[in-house]
């Protein structure tokens, strides 16, 4: 039975691995996976990952939003596939063979997410980026559409918001994974931030929201432990 830290992913968005040791150390008994994004693989490669596994009975979720030609796409996840990580990120993009292709490098090793759309972006950014009014009047047609295109294709699940989370799980069923950033526990809403399309846990999991991204609000905190222990209180809420 999934637990309620079992949702957190929590992000190892750190500049070391020194940073992600401590981390990782402190919060593996207390989220499901960590999150790996660019910079923190950029700096320590494949090591990082070794070293999760290593400390920690925690899930992996390697975030590189891949976005090429599809080829460079494929060729790179499936290096991805080889280091056993859970999950992993393909931008939905402009093309369904960049999302064919990343299926397609993955070998049913790795569970593919198509990033939808990125939390820090709003109407406005997607009205001056020259969008279709239909889009940037309503955002969420934007984020179905992708998600769509990554259902077609094969993908495990997408990235999303907990504001689109009820609309993907009614159009494409539960077993479609719904992965939600921009998650702010409700003591944290006061804070202000890059990130626009924000919800609570609680909110994100009535919705059906599978898995949580969390990074700042228990990275940030006085005691990263309590921080994760009330946010898995949170989600038991729900």
């Amino acid at each position: 039975m999934k637990r309620a830290k079992d949702y957190i992913i929590f992000s190892l968005d750190v500049s070391s691995a020194e940073e992600a040791r401590h981390y990782i150390g402190i919060l593996s008994e207390h989220v499901g996976m960590f999150k790996v994004g660019l910079e923190l693989f950029i700096r320590s490669g494949p090591e990082v990952i070794k070293m999760i596994k290593d400390m920690s009975q925690a899930g992996i979720f390697l975030d590189l939003k891949l976005h090429d030609i599809p080829a460079t796409v494929r060729r790179a996840m499936a290096s991805i596939a080889e280091l056993g990580v859970n999950l992993t990120t393909v931008h939905c993009g402009e093309t369904r063979e960049m999302l064919k292709a990343a299926v397609i490098g993955s070998s049913g090793e790795v569970g593919v997410l198509g990033v939808t759309l990125l939390t820090s972006i709003s109407s406005y950014d997607i009205q001056k980026a020259g969008f279709e009014n239909q889009y940037s009047a309503d955002i969420s047609k934007l984020v179905l559409k992708r998600a769509e295109m990554a259902k077609d294709e094969g993908c495990t699940g997408v990235v999303c918001s907990g504001l689109e989370v009820k609309m993907i799980k009614n159009a494409f069923g539960k077993e479609f994974l719904a992965v939600t950033p921009g998650i702010r526990p409700a003591w944290t809403l006061a804070e202000k931030d890059d990130q626009k399309r924000v919800t609570t846990p609680a909110s994100a999991i009535k919705n059906g929201s599978d898995y949580l991204v969390i990074g700042r609000p228990i990275r940030d905190a006085k005691d990263p432990v309590q921080a994760a222990v009330m946010t898995a209180e949170e989600i038991e809420s729900a």
